[in-house]
């Protein structure tokens, strides 16, 4: 399956890795102190508020994991099942992962947990585009798959076994994107704070534009 990945999945899945790396920093430096990307361990949260109780906290930790997965039933009704074939369809997903970074500088800004929430879904459009135009061997918001796959790869050359070296590519290109979003964040927040987020917003509208 890799070998049939085009040329063009390289360079978008450092794009949008390099997006998701700065919105799950912005999470974490904002108000809020939370991550956005990935919902492991906002899961493990919802367990401890439930045992604790905390029911304000767990409510507001639900509606990140429901925004989340309304992006990606967003994504998959959008898109639907096409595999590396990219279209109009995917120009609206970018187009509406830009307008929702967009509503959530002016949430954040605010601090509303709204501006939360349109982060979640916008991550959960991403994850959703990119698992289906790589047919689920991609993932663009977190890097724990990337890692595992890139452990695997060096412990299959330690043992001898025969590697395939696109796999590396796509392992290196997720993971310095997210790693190079973080810093870009890292280093962007402080003077600029939550209107950061235009750059991961326009990065999206352009390739909406690119009609991709």
């Amino acid at each position: 399956m890799i070998a049939l990945l085009p040329r063009w999945v390289w360079f978008l899945a450092w794009l949008l890795a390099f997006m998701a790396g700065m919105m799950n920093v912005v999470g974490l430096l904002s108000f809020e102190q939370q991550t956005i990307t990935h919902l492991t361990g906002t899961t493990s949260q919802i367990a401890a508020a439930l045992v604790q109780p905390h029911t304000p906290m767990m409510g507001h930790l639900l509606l990140i994991i429901g925004a989340f997965l309304a992006g990606t039933v967003a994504g998959g009704t959008i898109i639907g099942n096409t595999p590396l074939q990219l279209g109009q369809r995917y120009s609206v997903v970018l187009g509406l992962e830009g307008v929702l970074l967009i509503a959530a500088v002016s949430a954040l800004s605010k601090h509303s947990p709204w501006g939360v929430y349109a982060l979640a879904a916008a991550c959960g459009l991403q994850n959703a585009m990119t698992t289906i135009f790589s047919g689920a061997m991609i993932r663009s918001s977190h890097v724990t798959g990337m890692l595992t796959d890139l452990g695997i790869f060096i412990g299959h050359v330690l043992r001898g076994v025969r590697v395939e070296l696109r796999r590396l590519r796509i392992c290196l290109d997720v993971i310095t994107g997210f790693f190079i979003g973080s810093m870009v964040a890292a280093w962007s927040f402080p003077f600029m704070g939550y209107a950061c987020l235009y750059l991961p917003a326009g990065i999206a509208v352009c390739l909406t534009g690119l009609n991709i």
